[in-house]
């Protein structure tokens, strides 16, 4: 009986879509493709794509990749068992270009998509499906972690013109999770009009749409720099370790 009801329970909630950025140039990384550097042994992206494998509420994921790394991306989901991951499609010439693309590629019958840095390999399923849940309520939502340092802005000069109330500022992570048609619209406008935007929320927010944040994970982080790479290690020797 318990099982019946998981599998109507799972029959009405919305499908949703994965779509994974990973076209980057990993400039600060030395130009070295940082996804497909072993992390503990295992590629990057190959970590990120197993927390949206074993994601409950995500049902397909489509990464938008570099045109020289897509045939060794689809070889490393068949290795790694990546079942969920149904496409592996060129990006575009910019972030919001890529995840554009990518989710022009989701089955029309997702109606959330989730976009994801290939570069968060830390992030737990069930962060994820936290998320998505957030989303299904408010159609647009997004991890975020309270910032730590006190945050100043600067003129041009350097000089310091407003320090900012750190209580109320966060930091936004990934997954940002929305209605479908929602993102290809921002999406879209952002693309059309040469708007430069650093998340997908971005994109939403200047179509005056609101979004919903929960709590992020301080573990979820994204790897930009060498140093980057050193910490996600040590966070996997102390999950491994049960820290």
């Amino acid at each position: 009986m318990f099982s019946l009801f998981k599998k109507l329970r799972q029959e009405r909630r919305p499908r949703c879509t994965a779509l994974v950025a990973a076209a980057g140039q990993s400039r600060r990384m030395g130009g070295e493709n940082k996804l497909l550097m072993p992390l503990d042994g295992v590629p990057v992206l190959v970590r990120t794509l197993t927390s949206l494998q074993l994601a409950a509420q995500v049902d397909e994921v489509v990464v938008a990749a570099r045109e020289e790394d897509i045939v060794e991306i689809s070889q490393l989901c068949r290795t790694y068992g990546i079942t969920k991951c149904t496409k592996v499609v060129r990006g575009g010439e910019s972030r919001a270009h890529s995840v554009l693309l990518a989710a022009l590629e989701a089955s029309p019958e997702s109606t959330l998509l989730a976009v994801h840095d290939g570069a968060r390999p830390l992030v737990t399923p069930e962060l994820i499906d936290r998320v998505i849940d957030g989303a299904i309520r408010y159609n647009a939502a997004a991890p975020a972690v309270a910032v730590k340092d006190t945050i100043k802005r600067i003129g041009e000069d350097g000089i310091v013109t407003e320090t900012l109330e750190r209580q109320e500022l966060r930091a936004v992570q990934t997954p940002q999770v929305f209605e479908a048609s929602l993102l290809k619209a921002a999406l879209q406008s952002a693309v059309e009009q040469g708007v430069a935007v650093t998340d997908d929320c971005a994109a939403v927010e200047r179509l005056g749409k609101q979004v919903y944040l929960v709590e992020g994970e301080e573990e979820n982080l994204k790897l930009t720099t060498p140093v980057d790479l050193l910490f996600a290690q040590a966070i996997l020797e102390e999950r491994k370790h049960g820290g």
